[in-house]
């Protein structure tokens, strides 16, 4: 990024000369995490404010003598930046002189003015995402899920970080086995292309006739007398399923015939629905190659003194001296869990990477498990296991029913992007206006607008609250919705194309930039202001692990330029200067929305 003065953030430049204020004037150092710069509230005058109590503490002054003076003294010493400014109790709001903003608008102009590349030679950070199993289709979960990998890996990248995104596939294990079973026994060769199944839905169809089969027989053996457990104990599907999982761990070429076919079409139904919602890895993993990487492991941890093998022959973590009480690694009968292949995952990852973070982006119904998975590579000897994060989610539920369950608890993936899609065309052409469009480009248009509501309506939620999702809501063209900013997109490329149709001489960006700074009026400066932000704002979402950030803010900067919009002409304003001011500042908004949506993975169509 440019090195100028309008290109360092001014809090930080506010807060370096505040720090220096008060060593000249007071002698004292002050610890830049005491002192406090932020955005002057709207009902006060001014763009920054300077929170002055920790000064007036440590000077013995009140914080309102304390304001007046460091005002005084950065009108002083940095009249190119600091214009007016004012006091209000013990707080210093400070205005920003207009030639700032517009030596700002003029280096922004530049079309790299807010890209940062990584630094080559600095480590990367691994974000796991979606992790699905291989016995059923993605859900309404998976979404969130993959919404927030996907996001996080570009914001970060935003940010100047190096960025491998990781996929790890359960693909093997008891729930797998139990698809397998059901198919064996009742699928009477039923394939994807001979019932017209999408790969994935079949395979999860066998998983629920599976449970409905186990339930059936736990029903009967509970009517002989036995209580829940010991019917479990005695249900001859589970030994089954157990004797299945047993047999493919030793290789039996039969079982792991069955289990490469039925994974097969479970990962071309994974790859369409990764397509359609646009996610992409740069890498995947796969339980069942890291399981016995994960088994070595955990075999050493016993041979070295640090894991526990009982008397039936299982493995297990011991602990308790840290309040997290006993984890099982490997069963009795030699068969692995999934901490087993997490802890294999995790060594082999950072054995190929050497990251600096490792962040796996995992529900909050997973807490406990990456708590004890940090503390049993600790106990294994891995020092680098304070590299793991766990970036915790909350559950995503529907106001009324589902739009379509399974044992109706889980909404299909695919269902809602089709319901989603559907709602964009429904309230697209009730609202009209698209008579010019071709069949292909309405295609375009109601997929971008549905996916755009769906993925901005989940990520504008903090990624560690439970959110209800409203799809008829998301879908609104007016609010806080994504359509409302695409929309607003479409609007700015409107009034560019009819610049340019009416001959305006536009040339480059920064010839359109030409204003006095006196005449700068106040609802430009604020836009201006909203836009300067944008750097701040990418980074502030990267430390936080927090899309929603960006994707608040990109709705602020779509509501202020839409209220600019309706107050203020700008192909029609008499004056020349101010009107192809307006132009220029409508096509950085465009193009900070349009970048802004991007980092979350969201489209914005250039017409609507």
């Amino acid at each position: 990024m440019h090195a100028d003065k309008t290109n360092r953030m001014i809090y930080d430049y506010l807060r370096s000369a505040t720090l220096q204020f008060a060593q000249d004037q007071y002698g004292v150092h002050l610890s830049p995490d005491l002192l406090q710069v932020q955005k002057t509230r709207k009902e006060f005058s001014g763009d920054f404010t300077i929170v002055m109590f920790a000064i007036s503490k440590i000077a013995k002054k009140s914080p309102e003598t304390c304001a007046g003076e460091l005002g005084q003294w950065l009108r002083e010493h940095y009249g190119n930046i600091v214009g007016s400014f004012n006091v209000i109790k013990g707080f210093l709001n400070i205005e920003i002189v207009s030639g700032f903003w517009i030596d700002f608008f003029v280096a922004a102009a530049d079309q790299d003015y807010f890209r940062i590349k990584p630094t080559e030679s600095q480590k990367p950070v691994l974000i796991e995402f979606s992790s699905p199993n291989t016995n059923k289709p993605l859900h309404l979960g998976h979404i969130r899920n993959n919404l927030l990998g996907h996001s996080l890996a570009e914001i970060l990248k935003a940010s100047g970080k190096q960025v491998v995104k990781l996929n790890l596939v359960n693909d093997r294990g008891i729930h797998i086995c139990k698809s397998m079973l059901a198919w064996q026994r009742w699928g009477n060769g039923e394939t994807p292309e001979s019932s017209d199944t999408k790969g994935d839905h079949l395979v999860g169809k066998y998983y629920v006739l599976f449970d409905q089969h186990f339930k059936e027989e736990l029903r009967q053996l509970s009517g002989s007398g036995s209580n829940e457990e010991d019917a479990e104990a005695k249900s001859a599907l589970m030994a089954d399923v157990r004797e299945m999982l047993r047999r493919w761990e030793n290789g039996d070429s039969e079982i792991r015939r069955l289990w490469e076919m039925m994974n097969t079409w479970v990962y071309e139904g994974f790859d369409e629905t990764y397509a359609r919602i646009g996610i992409s890895f740069d890498h995947t993993d796969y339980e069942s190659d890291t399981y016995l990487l994960g088994k070595d492991i955990v075999l050493e941890g016993v041979q070295q003194g640090k894991l526990i093998r009982k008397d039936d022959g299982s493995v297990w973590a011991d602990l308790k001296p840290i309040n997290l009480d006993e984890k099982l690694l490997l069963r009795s009968d030699g068969t692995s869990v999934y901490m087993t292949q997490d802890i294999g995952t995790a060594c082999s990852r950072h054995e190929r990477y050497e990251p600096q973070l490792m962040i796996y982006v995992v529900g909050n119904e997973q807490n406990y498990h990456f708590d004890v998975l940090k503390k049993v590579l600790d106990q294994l000897g891995f020092a680098w296991s304070d590299k793991l994060l766990h970036l915790s989610y909350g559950m995503v539920e529907l106001p009324q029913g589902r739009m379509k369950s399974r044992e109706g608890t889980v909404v299909d993936a695919d269902d809602l992007m089709e319901e989603m899609y559907e709602t964009a065309r429904k309230t697209t052409m009730e609202l009209g206006k698209i008579d010019e469009f071709e069949p292909d480009e309405l295609n375009k248009l109601f997929h971008m607008l549905g996916m755009g509501a769906l993925k901005y309506f989940i990520l504008r939620v903090d990624p560690r609250k439970t959110m209800l999702f409203n799809p008829q809501e998301s879908i609104d063209f007016n609010g806080n919705t994504g359509p409302f900013i695409q929309y607003t997109h479409a609007r700015i490329r409107s009034v560019w194309r009819k610049a340019i149709e009416s001959g305006w001489k536009t040339g480059s960006m920064a010839e359109l930039i030409y204003l006095q700074p006196e005449k700068l009026p106040a609802k430009e400066k604020e836009l201006l202001r909203i836009l300067y932000e944008f750097p701040m704002v990418v980074k502030e979402a990267g430390d936080g692990l927090s899309p929603a950030t960006v994707a608040n803010y990109a709705y602020e900067l779509a509501k202020e330029y839409n209220q600019f919009y309706h107050e203020f002409s700008v192909l029609h304003e008499k004056d020349v200067t101010l009107a192809r001011f307006r132009l220029a500042l409508s096509v950085l908004t465009g193009r900070v929305i349009k970048s802004a949506m991007q980092l979350l993975g969201i489209e914005v169509p250039e017409r609507m």
